[in-house]
């Protein structure tokens, strides 16, 4: 008798088990690459999306750059969220599915200070060039979309050669975030996106709107995604007018 009644015991664990799996058989894991621009927003959206359907996301976030190259070496995914012009480029390479091109969200360029520091100002595009020449110190993404408008705007304004001995160029914009709470460099260049959550720093203000320019991330389904239509449904939760909450409390706003 006690054999028999571990035996209903472990067949009715197997039962469940099978259940529970069937229970799960939609559910599907859904790989994506994101920009850094994109992070904070992923990083609260995503757990409600996995509640909701069950899916499971997994999220590698970095510079759009280094996420495009690794895509260019053959590192599957189901949906990328890059800048505009390497989303359509993936698409020229026959990489994302044109048709699935989104643009999620964009973020304004700010200027990131050592919480409690001084507060030079940059309300108009005179004030923000005196600024910036009157810095110690300041750093960028080199390799960042945030970085490469920043380097083309201090050659518009003529200041180019006057920074040069000034800038600390980094490798990511948590190198830049590190080096501005660290005291390392007093001004540092980045999306306000990529500027809030940062802990022990604040954003000085954005960019006047004179010079001002926008981050925009644009996600894509791979062509070859193995999720395609959870990838799908990723990126119309992404988009819907619910979030708009989300994207301003992180400093984005819709594209």
């Amino acid at each position: 008798m006690k054999i028999n009644r571990i035996l209903s015991v472990v067949v009715g664990l197997g039962l469940w088990v099978v259940l529970a799996q069937a229970g799960r058989a939609d559910a599907a894991e859904i790989k994506v690459l994101c920009s850094n621009g994109l992070k904070a927003v992923m990083e609260e959206l995503v757990p409600q999306f996995e509640q909701r359907t069950k899916h499971k996301v997994v999220v590698t976030f970095g510079l759009s750059a280094a996420l495009k190259r690794q895509i260019e070496a053959g590192e599957a995914f189901d949906v990328a969220v890059l800048t505009p012009p390497l989303v359509d480029d993936l698409i020229k390479q026959g990489t994302i599915a044109a048709e699935t091109r989104t643009v999620i969200a964009r973020s304004g360029l700010g200027i990131a200070i050592r919480a409690g520091a001084h507060k030079p100002d940059i309300s108009t595009a005179e004030a923000f060039k005196r600024t910036l020449l009157d810095a110690k110190s300041l750093t960028f993404a080199r390799e960042g979309a945030s970085g490469a408008y920043f380097a083309g705007l201090m050659e518009r304004l003529g200041i180019a050669q006057d920074l040069k001995s000034k800038i600390r160029p980094a490798a990511t914009a948590e190198q830049v975030g590190e080096a501005v709470t660290h005291g390392e460099v007093e001004l540092g260049v980045l999306p306000v996106s990529e500027i809030l959550p940062i802990p022990g720093a604040e954003l000085l203000a954005t960019f006047p709107a004179e010079v001002q320019g926008y981050i925009v991330m644009t996600a894509g389904v791979g062509a070859s995604a193995r999720q395609g239509n959870a990838a799908r449904d990723l990126i119309k939760f992404l988009t819907a007018p619910a979030v708009l909450p989300v994207l301003k409390a992180k400093g984005m706003e819709p594209g």
